[in-house]
Protein backbone atom coordinates (compact mmCIF):
# COMPACT_ATOMS: atom_id res chain seq x y z
CA UNK A 1 0.00 0.00 0.00
CA UNK A 2 1.53 3.53 -1.22
CA UNK A 3 2.65 5.31 1.82
CA UNK A 4 1.22 8.66 3.59
CA UNK A 5 -0.86 10.41 0.98
CA UNK A 6 0.72 13.52 0.05
CA UNK A 7 -0.99 16.88 -0.11
CA UNK A 8 -1.85 17.89 -3.88
CA UNK A 9 -0.04 20.93 -5.54
CA UNK A 10 -3.32 23.29 -5.93
CA UNK A 11 -6.76 23.24 -5.41
CA UNK A 12 -7.92 22.41 -8.80
CA UNK A 13 -6.26 19.36 -8.82
CA UNK A 14 -7.85 18.19 -5.27
CA UNK A 15 -10.81 19.55 -6.77
CA UNK A 16 -10.30 17.38 -10.04
CA UNK A 17 -9.62 14.17 -8.09
CA UNK A 18 -12.62 14.26 -5.70
CA UNK A 19 -14.74 14.32 -8.74
CA UNK A 20 -13.87 11.04 -10.17
CA UNK A 21 -17.01 8.82 -9.77
CA UNK A 22 -16.15 5.56 -7.98
CA UNK A 23 -19.56 4.26 -9.59
CA UNK A 24 -22.30 5.40 -12.26
CA UNK A 25 -19.64 6.70 -15.10
CA UNK A 26 -21.02 7.04 -18.12
CA UNK A 27 -20.37 3.80 -19.51
CA UNK A 28 -21.49 1.77 -16.92
CA UNK A 29 -24.50 3.69 -17.05
CA UNK A 30 -25.20 3.48 -20.65
CA UNK A 31 -24.20 0.12 -20.71
CA UNK A 32 -26.33 -0.86 -17.96
CA UNK A 33 -29.45 0.93 -19.55
CA UNK A 34 -28.74 -0.88 -22.68
CA UNK A 35 -28.78 -4.00 -21.09
CA UNK A 36 -31.64 -3.53 -18.59
CA UNK A 37 -33.61 -2.71 -22.07
CA UNK A 38 -32.40 -6.28 -23.45
CA UNK A 39 -34.40 -7.99 -20.71
CA UNK A 40 -30.97 -8.37 -18.31
CA UNK A 41 -31.49 -7.95 -14.29
CA UNK A 42 -28.82 -7.29 -12.03
CA UNK A 43 -27.67 -5.73 -8.80
CA UNK A 44 -25.73 -2.33 -9.04
CA UNK A 45 -22.20 -1.99 -6.99
CA UNK A 46 -23.07 -5.38 -5.35
CA UNK A 47 -20.33 -7.13 -3.00
CA UNK A 48 -20.89 -10.77 -4.17
CA UNK A 49 -19.02 -12.77 -2.03
CA UNK A 50 -19.06 -11.89 1.71
CA UNK A 51 -15.44 -13.02 2.55
CA UNK A 52 -14.34 -10.70 -0.35
CA UNK A 53 -14.10 -6.98 -0.33
CA UNK A 54 -14.57 -5.83 -3.50
CA UNK A 55 -17.90 -5.06 -5.14
CA UNK A 56 -19.50 -5.98 -8.89
CA UNK A 57 -20.53 -2.73 -11.00
CA UNK A 58 -23.17 -4.91 -12.55
CA UNK A 59 -23.90 -8.84 -10.89
CA UNK A 60 -25.67 -11.00 -12.39
CA UNK A 61 -26.34 -12.95 -9.25
CA UNK A 62 -27.92 -15.98 -10.31
CA UNK A 63 -25.59 -16.44 -13.29
CA UNK A 64 -22.62 -15.59 -10.88
CA UNK A 65 -21.18 -13.02 -13.63
CA UNK A 66 -19.81 -10.02 -12.49
CA UNK A 67 -19.09 -7.14 -14.37
CA UNK A 68 -16.47 -4.18 -13.46
CA UNK A 69 -16.49 -1.63 -15.29
CA UNK A 70 -12.70 0.07 -14.87
CA UNK A 71 -11.41 3.48 -15.31
CA UNK A 72 -8.14 3.40 -17.00
CA UNK A 73 -6.39 5.89 -14.65
CA UNK A 74 -7.20 4.01 -11.91
CA UNK A 75 -7.23 0.65 -12.96
CA UNK A 76 -3.82 0.66 -15.28
CA UNK A 77 -5.05 0.25 -18.83
CA UNK A 78 -2.25 -0.87 -20.72
CA UNK A 79 -3.45 1.64 -24.00
CA UNK A 80 -4.63 4.74 -21.90
CA UNK A 81 -2.76 4.57 -18.36
CA UNK A 82 -0.72 7.89 -17.26
CA UNK A 83 1.50 8.26 -14.44
CA UNK A 84 1.18 11.77 -12.76
CA UNK A 85 4.09 13.84 -13.01
CA UNK A 86 4.16 15.21 -9.47
CA UNK A 87 4.42 12.97 -6.60
CA UNK A 88 5.26 10.39 -9.00
CA UNK A 89 6.40 7.48 -6.75
CA UNK A 90 3.69 7.77 -4.64
CA UNK A 91 1.64 7.69 -7.80
CA UNK A 92 3.28 4.68 -9.67
CA UNK A 93 3.16 2.36 -5.67
CA UNK A 94 -0.91 4.00 -5.55
CA UNK A 95 -2.02 2.36 -8.97
CA UNK A 96 0.33 -0.66 -8.83
CA UNK A 97 -1.62 -1.57 -5.69
CA UNK A 98 -4.88 -1.50 -7.53
CA UNK A 99 -3.76 -3.57 -10.49
CA UNK A 100 -2.26 -6.28 -8.44
CA UNK A 101 -5.80 -6.04 -5.96
CA UNK A 102 -7.72 -6.28 -9.61
CA UNK A 103 -5.92 -9.40 -10.13
CA UNK A 104 -6.27 -10.83 -6.81
CA UNK A 105 -9.89 -10.00 -6.70
CA UNK A 106 -10.49 -11.34 -10.36
CA UNK A 107 -8.39 -14.96 -9.40
CA UNK A 108 -10.81 -15.17 -6.28
CA UNK A 109 -13.74 -14.63 -7.64
CA UNK A 110 -13.26 -17.43 -10.34
CA UNK A 111 -12.01 -19.52 -7.64
CA UNK A 112 -15.44 -19.10 -6.40
CA UNK A 113 -16.77 -19.98 -9.19
CA UNK A 114 -17.99 -16.35 -10.97
CA UNK A 115 -16.93 -15.43 -14.79
CA UNK A 116 -15.69 -12.26 -14.38
CA UNK A 117 -15.63 -9.51 -16.94
CA UNK A 118 -13.52 -5.98 -17.15
CA UNK A 119 -14.37 -3.27 -19.58
CA UNK A 120 -12.22 -0.46 -19.69
CA UNK A 121 -14.06 2.83 -19.80
CA UNK A 122 -12.56 3.47 -23.64
CA UNK A 123 -14.49 1.12 -24.91
CA UNK A 124 -17.86 1.26 -26.67
CA UNK A 125 -21.08 0.50 -24.82
CA UNK A 126 -21.61 -2.08 -27.94
CA UNK A 127 -18.11 -3.51 -27.42
CA UNK A 128 -19.56 -3.82 -23.31
CA UNK A 129 -22.24 -4.92 -24.37
CA UNK A 130 -21.42 -7.87 -26.38
CA UNK A 131 -18.38 -8.96 -23.62
CA UNK A 132 -21.32 -9.05 -21.05
CA UNK A 133 -23.65 -11.16 -23.40
CA UNK A 134 -20.83 -13.01 -24.06
CA UNK A 135 -20.28 -14.50 -20.49
CA UNK A 136 -24.03 -14.53 -19.42
CA UNK A 137 -24.72 -16.83 -23.23
CA UNK A 138 -21.47 -19.09 -21.98
CA UNK A 139 -22.95 -19.50 -18.47
CA UNK A 140 -26.35 -19.88 -19.45
CA UNK A 141 -24.94 -22.92 -21.92
CA UNK A 142 -22.41 -24.07 -19.24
Amino acid sequence: MPSEKPEPLDDSIRRRMQSQLRRDTELELRTRKALHRMGYRYRVDYRPEKSLRCRGDLVFTKRKVIVFVDGCFWHGCPLHATSPKNNADWWREKLDANVKRDARNSVALSDLGWTVVRIWEHETVDEAVAQVRRALEQTQAG
